[in-house]
């Protein structure tokens, strides 16, 4: 048996206490990574809070984690003892159903989750191997836990839907999804914008690659752009005035949500017929996705903005997560 060293909620809304858990011997397509750093996600307060009415207790969270294999099952032949790899929100998929055969395993029929389970705010984490992805040279190893959660779900729909260099694309919110959302599009040719209620950001989002900002609570300057947009990425998780921006869309634009909305968006099939519009949502992505938005980002040294914290500070770093001071992602770092 191997004893796992572990931050876990003993309650919904809990403290993360020290916790320790055995794990049997790895299985065949299995392997365990020790655990460098974990990006600290919104999607872990929502497990640690019971929000979504399927956390288990005790839970260890963590979905966003950077580490070195250090075992592997004996039909592992994709990776090798000593590489450096990422684990992000899924770790098992069944490998025979159809959407795995087809290279779609994000959306497997009975997908085990990280996050679910026992994930990266350890010591160690194992997963299936496929879900263990090596990071390329030139990736900053430190920073790039939230590029397995938040890069892949704002990187996925590009793919997904199309979304091509010559396009005018706005991204809705700018936080820990949205500044790399806006990295994304800025180094994939698209003419970007960005909607965000705090307009003392602008010159930072410029930076981070806005051709335009937006202000989001400006009703007039939403009215202005009817019309304008070929593809729209949410990534807030509130109610918006959702007509205004399917009327900024251009005829076949596309909303697309990443964000977990609670209220009916409340969009009318005129708002979808007039001009051909659509409205969709996106989840994460396949391993060969999450390697090709690795190479993308090291070829155009894109890389979260982070603030660190010691794994053993790690209730001070999810009341800095809420509070909302957060710059742009949290990373845990299992120091010595």
């Amino acid at each position: 048996m191997t004893i796992i060293k572990a931050y876990a909620a003993h309650e919904a809304g809990g403290v993360l206490e020290p916790f320790e858990f055995e794990v049997g011997a790895l299985g065949p397509h299995e392997i365990e990574m020790t655990v460098e750093s974990c990006g600290l996600c919104h999607s872990d307060l929502s497990m640690i809070n019971n929000d979504w009415r399927s956390s288990q207790y005790p839970l260890v969270a963590g979905h966003e984690a950077i580490g070195i294999v250090t075992a592997m099952g004996d039909h592992v032949q994709n990776l090798q003892i000593g590489q450096r790899v990422g684990a992000g929100w899924n770790a098992y998929s069944c490998m025979h159903c159809s959407p795995c055969l087809s290279g779609r395993q994000q959306r497997c029929q009975s997908l085990t989750t990280t996050i679910r389970g026992r994930g990266g705010f350890a010591d160690r984490l194992r997963v299936q191997d496929i879900w263990a992805v090596p990071l390329p040279d030139g990736l900053d190893a430190k920073s790039a836990g939230p590029l397995f959660c938040g890069g892949i779900t704002v990187f996925a729909p590009l793919l997904d839907f199309g979304v091509k260099p010559t396009d005018k694309v706005a991204i809705i919110g700018i936080g820990g999804l949205g500044h790399l959302a806006l990295q994304f599009t800025r180094a994939w040719g698209c003419e970007v914008t960005a909607f965000t209620s705090h307009m003392d950001k602008a010159s930072e989002l410029t930076a981070l690659g806005a051709h335009h900002v937006v202000n989001s609570r400006d009703d007039a300057a939403l009215k202005a752009l009817r019309g304008q947009f070929d593809f729209i990425l949410s990534t807030v998780n509130v109610s918006l005035p959702w007509h205004r921006y399917m009327a900024s869309l251009a005829p076949e634009g596309q909303l697309i949500t990443v964000g977990m909305v609670k209220d009916p968006m409340g969009i009318s099939a005129g708002a979808m017929i007039s001009g051909q519009k659509s409205v969709g949502g996106s989840d994460t992505g396949a391993p060969d996705m999450v390697a090709k938005m690795l190479d993308f980002c090291a070829r155009h040294n894109i890389t979260p903005t982070a603030e660190y914290f010691p794994m053993q500070d790690i209730n001070a770093a999810i009341d800095h997560l809420k509070s909302g001071k957060a710059r742009y992602r949290v990373v845990l770092l299992n120091e010595g």
